[in-house]
């Protein structure tokens, strides 16, 4: 099969609805993101067919554990080359996504994909999390974030822009549990004190992931989340 191909039979395999334009445009972002990446560091997976596998058919396999309806918001913390926050904004265009990395080189190039596919409900935003947090509390119905930090850092990092009653989704390898129980005086802290773990493999190449519901029902205390270097050194 090749890459058009692949990705539709992954995204069928994992029952979703996708039009012709979103699989066109998935393709244009896999040959924008392998030609910056020869200038810069973007991603490791160089082949066209992986980048399919293990970037978009993995980030899709997150939407049916999370609650996409109409003018649903949407915060990819972390969001590197774009992942998984633009193929989410390119299979759910009845939601918002706001993409936000610390690097502005990342977001420069994200910026110019955004506007190369066309996209009206994606923003890349350069800032980092707990700034952006100052002025975005309880803002977005869910937070999604992929291969960025261990879960007590993220929780701190995601959890406060996210709205009581909304979810954070931390994607993660199939093997997390240690992770999410280390974790757990940070979901509690923090508002989110139930996890569940999703365990799932990805279409076509069958890799074990798993994705991390933590459901925010109350607010977070003011004073989170703090600086990031207090955040990494004395994680809650």
């Amino acid at each position: 099969m090749n890459e058009r191909e692949l990705l539709e039979s992954g995204l069928a395999a994992l029952a979703l609805d996708f039009s012709p334009q979103s699989v066109d445009n998935l393709l244009r972002f896999s040959e924008l993101l392998l030609e910056k990446n020869k200038v810069m560091n973007l991603t490791a997976v160089t082949d066209p067919r992986e980048v399919v596998t293990r970037h978009f058919l993995d980030c899709a396999a997150v939407i049916p554990y999370m609650d996409l309806r109409q003018g649903r918001t949407v915060l990819d913390v972390g969001t590197g080359a774009g992942f998984p926050g633009l193929p989410l904004a390119v299979l759910c265009p009845q939601c918002e996504f706001v993409l936000l990395d610390a690097q502005r080189k990342r977001v420069d190039f994200l910026k110019k994909v955004i506007a190369a596919l066309g996209l009206t409900n994606c923003t890349a935003v350069h800032a980092r999390a707990e700034d952006f947090a100052g002025e975005h509390r309880a803002s977005f119905d869910a937070a999604v974030s992929r291969a960025v930090a261990e879960l007590r850092v993220l929780c701190e990092l995601a959890l406060p822009m996210v709205k009581t009653g909304g979810a954070f989704f931390a994607m993660k390898a199939a093997d997390c549990q240690d992770e999410v129980d280390a974790a757990a005086n940070a979901r509690a802290v923090l508002g989110a004190p139930r996890a569940e773990v999703f365990r799932y493999a990805v279409p076509v190449d069958g890799v074990a992931r798993a994705v991390v519901r933590l459901e925010k029902t109350a607010d977070c205390p003011p004073q989170y989340p703090r600086r990031f270097k207090k955040i990494e050194t004395q994680p809650l």
